[in-house]
């Protein structure tokens, strides 16, 4: 049987929301790597870096306190704040917390764990931020698989810091040959992110969801997730729980 030029082709797919996920999900053999860089996968990131064991991400806050019921550790965050009943979010600064080393965490958050439950069908759910950027692209250049970047966004909205990541990764693989199927989405991703890395912060500047964490008084949750190859480490999602 003859083959086509295109089986051959790995592709590097960026999806710009949640809400357009099924348009990309065509196989269950590939590797999705969520992105929400301000703030739930820059809190995971920091999370292992700081010595947390695992943590369970869930959708709605109902299953994260099923979970805190039990004696769980749980966090949950909803419009940018902590939710009532929970003593952590997703803040970065949250999780360097001495006393959560070792320890399991559920995590409900309004975009981030929504993207890994969209996700979950997929082979491979991997963890994606500015911190690790250089450890998702070795992980992914290790894998023989496609590769979905999904954009966390906001409340199933486009938003710009998660596509910045996206386009990170794309920009990392320019001029390689590990992935030979580049979808317009990833070339769109991949341009901006070459007209902002000179200044990732002055770019997102006027950004909805940096505004939105500016009236919280989170600019330094803003400052931190913006850092670039602070962990070498790469939560990867087992069905139950993520772990590195």
């Amino acid at each position: 049987m003859e083959t086509t030029e295109n089986e051959f082709q790995r592709k590097l797919e960026v999806c710009y929301s949640p809400e357009l996920f099924p348009v990309y999900f065509t196989k269950k053999e590939c590797i999705v790597v969520v992105i929400d860089v301000f703030r739930a996968t820059s809190a995971i990131c920091t999370a292992f870096q700081e010595g947390i064991n695992q943590i369970i991400p869930v959708a709605t806050i109902e299953e994260a306190r099923a979970y805190q019921a039990k004696g769980y550790i749980a966090a949950a965050e909803r419009h940018g704040e902590i939710v009532e009943g929970f003593d952590i979010g997703n803040s970065p600064f949250s999780y360097m917390n001495p006393e959560l080393k070792g320890k399991d965490v559920v995590l409900s958050t309004t975009n981030g764990t929504q993207a890994i439950e969209k996700a979950k069908e997929a082979d491979k759910i991997i963890i994606g931020s500015f911190l690790n950027l250089t450890a998702v692209c070795k992980f992914l250049e290790n894998e023989n698989k496609d590769v979905i970047l999904l954009c966390a966004g906001w409340k199933g909205r486009y938003n710009l810091e998660d596509s910045l990541f996206a386009g990170a990764v794309v920009n990392y693989f320019e001029g390689s040959k590990v992935f030979t199927g580049i979808s317009d989405s990833s070339l769109a991703a991949r341009q901006m992110y070459k007209s902002a890395k000179s200044n990732l912060n002055d770019f997102l500047k006027d950004s909805s969801h940096r505004r939105r964490l500016q009236r919280l008084n989170l600019e330094k949750d803003i400052e931190y997730c913006l850092q670039t190859d602070i962990t070498e480490l790469v939560p990867v999602f087992d069905g139950v729980g993520l772990k590195v």
